[in-house]
């Protein structure tokens, strides 16, 4: 597990790709661009984080590290995370995870936190290892 590098683009895109194509998401090229550019922006608040084995990158973790209202610290919030199918269970996103929360600990973050969908069984089984689901419900009114 690391930060992604410059040189991780175009395994990024295959996975965004991925990942995007899950939540049957279509997004212009030029937001996939942006969050690239963000992601390796030093001063940005988006990071990444990928699992490469052997030389090969087969997940990332994307991540918005920010302020909030009810803690002193910045908390991170885990926005998006994908392992390639062909490498899932094998812990790659656990060791994402895990990562993440190592660096909660040295960094000083207050909290580390995600949502999926209710129905995202597959995640869940994952994400119930750390922390149980806490019931609060989404709400999203889009600009468009």
């Amino acid at each position: 597990m690391r930060a992604a590098l410059p040189s991780d683009e175009a395994a990024w895109r295959l996975l965004w790709r991925g990942y995007c194509d899950f939540y049957k998401a279509q997004l212009p090229d030029e937001v996939t661009g942006r969050t690239w550019k963000r992601i390796l922006d030093p001063d940005s608040q988006v990071m990444c984080i990928v699992a490469e084995v052997d030389g090969q990158v087969y997940g990332f973790a994307n991540c918005v590290v920010h302020e909030n209202t009810w803690e002193t610290q910045a908390v991170c919030y885990l926005e998006d995370l994908f392992v390639m199918p062909a490498a899932r269970g094998h812990g790659l996103g656990t060791s994402l995870i895990e990562w993440l929360r190592n660096a909660m600990r040295a960094e000083g973050w207050a909290r580390l936190y995600w949502m999926t969908k209710a129905d995202n069984v597959q995640a869940r089984r994952l994400y119930d290892r750390f922390a149980q689901a806490d019931g609060f419900v989404r709400y999203v009114i889009p600009q468009r």
